[in-house]
């Protein structure tokens, strides 16, 4: 009778079946991944239930008059945020565009061979270097830097096309504009990384095809590689606009904190976490209550937007499939 043939096994090679060891480190794992979820989600719970049961006194004596309303006077206790959500989402889509025309772009220049490989490493190095930057700095940079800059050419615009309605209000101090101006610097390097990762995810193989086909360079780029990136793409933008929606300080020093409804990129403004900021400090009993009611209404247009932009995202994924 045979004897079954044994492939015999090098005990230095990675191609061995798992020890019991290995078993136990992979249920380790597994258990604290596990513990780790369910602490993120205990977390965020315990933060809606909080910010709610303070928010809830403020909920019933003014329902939604404090939603819809548009004035803010502590003195009168009348409480409007309109003002400030018109504010919170008109900047933060201003510099979604502005950060993700520029981000995408440099995702591209850095990832698509238009620099050698070490060059574009310290280029990438210098971009991320810009999260790092204390949101205080780029709000004394707005001020002394951005608003003095945009100045001529706000009066200009004012003056040759005042009739239309984004440009019907001189800057003469800090206004919508600079905000959003200096908000996409600084959501810029997280829509660039992700975008660079996204992108450096094709496989290499699927450039190769578009060029056997006889594609120019940016045929491929634009019609191959950034549509396949295209899931990853929209998820940095996602995340992106998540960060300018809750971003506080230097929307707080450049916005103008005037609870004003206007079209205009020149005209002050308002927004959620700038409200939060600057009344916190002095705020009385009802005056809390009405903040964090407002602090509510923040986190549920950041849960929209996040859950609006995985939808999309799962969708796009299907296409792809």
């Amino acid at each position: 009778m045979n004897k079954p043939f044994v492939v015999p096994v090098n005990p230095d090679s990675a191609c061995q079946p798992p020890s019991a060891k290995d078993f136990m480190v992979d249920r380790t794992f597994r258990a604290l991944s596990r513990i780790g979820v369910v602490l993120v989600l205990a977390l965020v719970f315990a933060l809606v239930f909080e910010v709610g049961r303070k928010a809830l006194p403020g909920m019933e004596k003014h329902g939604l008059d404090v939603i819809f309303g548009t004035v803010w006077d502590v003195n009168q206790g009348k409480y409007g945020i309109l003002p400030a959500i018109w504010g919170t989402l008109y900047s933060a889509l201003i510099a979604l565009v502005i950060a993700g025309f520029f981000g995408v772009s440099m995702a591209i220049f850095l990832t698509q061979d238009f620099l050698p490989a070490k060059l574009a490493a310290v280029f990438r190095t210098i971009v991320e270097l810009l999260a790092a930057i204390p949101s205080v700095v780029y709000g004394l940079w707005g001020i002394y830097v951005v608003i003095p800059a945009i100045r001529p050419l706000t009066a200009w615009l004012n003056t040759e096309l005042g009739w239309i309605p984004f440009f019907s209000t001189s800057l003469s101090g800090p206004g919508l504009l600079p905000a959003a101006l200096v908000l996409a610097i600084m959501i810029l390097p997280t829509i660039a990384a992700v975008s660079q990762d996204a992108l450096t995810g094709v496989p290499m193989k699927t450039k190769q095809a578009a060029y056997g086909m006889g594609t120019t360079h940016w045929e491929a780029i634009l019609k191959v590689m950034v549509p396949s990136a295209a899931t990853g793409i929209f998820g940095s933008l996602v995340l992106g606009l998540g960060r300018a929606l809750g971003e506080t300080m230097a929307l707080a020093m450049l916005v103008g904190n005037a609870n004003n409804i206007s079209l205009s990129l020149f005209a002050p403004a308002n927004t959620l976490a700038a409200l939060l900021a600057l009344n916190f400090p002095e705020a009385g009993p009802n005056e809390i209550e009405v903040l964090m009611y407002a602090a509510l209404v923040l986190m549920l247009i950041t849960l929209i937007v996040n859950i609006f932009g995985s939808m999309i995202m799962m969708y796009a994924q299907r296409g792809n499939k």
